[in-house]
């Protein structure tokens, strides 16, 4: 299903190359290293890349938590491995104040076209935001900390480092018991998939009549 050293390999030499475009083929085949950001690791749904709307955007990865609470759905960005984050005066670099930017601009259009974003998703009861870039040494440093933890607490956006990667890679080494239900999706989806997707899941059927 998955060759685990063959992937190390490659999401090492995307690191190295500091290669958006390796890192995402990596990714796109290799759902397991989404591991880490799923919040319920069983009975996941699917994972579809490369969401376009607005004639103008494009989320790398999205996919659903059927929650009780209603469906949230997730929309991830990945940047580049090993983005610089902060300049010398500790202020966020051009590239990385972009990347954020860009993800708060998704938000910013799924509220003002609620249509838009009923036809693409279904129903959205809400939306887990998630940027992911950086080095876990960067963002380790004091600077990073401080920064982060004042973002977190001013807005709705996850900013994750790299590590994110390297840590679900280390968990199915040593707990390969715990990815059955990655193993049942080992791949992601094309973004054409998704609408037929939701249409024909039934727990999506008892939100998609109710005005969220």
């Amino acid at each position: 299903m998955w060759n685990i050293e063959e992937v190390e390999k490659k999401l090492l030499k995307a690191y190295l190359n500091d290669s958006e475009t390796e890192l995402l083929a990596i990714l796109k085949n290799n759902t397991f290293l989404f591991y880490d950001l799923f919040t319920r690791k069983y009975g996941i749904q699917p994972i579809f890349r490369e969401l376009n709307f607005g004639n103008e955007f494009r989320c790398d990865f999205a996919w659903l938590n059927d929650n009780s609470s209603g469906p949230e759905w997730v929309l991830v960005e990945i940047e580049k491995p090993k983005m610089n984050l902060f300049k010398n005066d500790n202020k966020p670099t051009a590239p990385f104040q972009a990347a954020i930017e860009q993800v708060k601009n998704w938000d910013q259009y799924f509220q003002q076209h609620p249509a838009e974003k009923k036809r693409i998703f279904g129903s959205v009861a809400r939306f887990r935001l998630i940027l992911v870039t950086g080095t876990h040494e960067e963002w380790q440093s004091e600077q990073g900390k401080r920064w982060r933890a004042y973002h977190h607490n001013n807005t709705n956006i996850e900013i994750r480092s790299m590590q994110t990667f390297w840590k679900s890679l280390t968990a199915i080494k040593t707990k390969p018991e715990e990815f059955w239900s990655f193993e049942e999706k080992p791949k992601t989806l094309s973004h054409s998939a998704l609408s037929d997707y939701w249409k024909n899941y039934e727990y999506m059927d008892n939100w998609r009549g109710i005005d969220l």
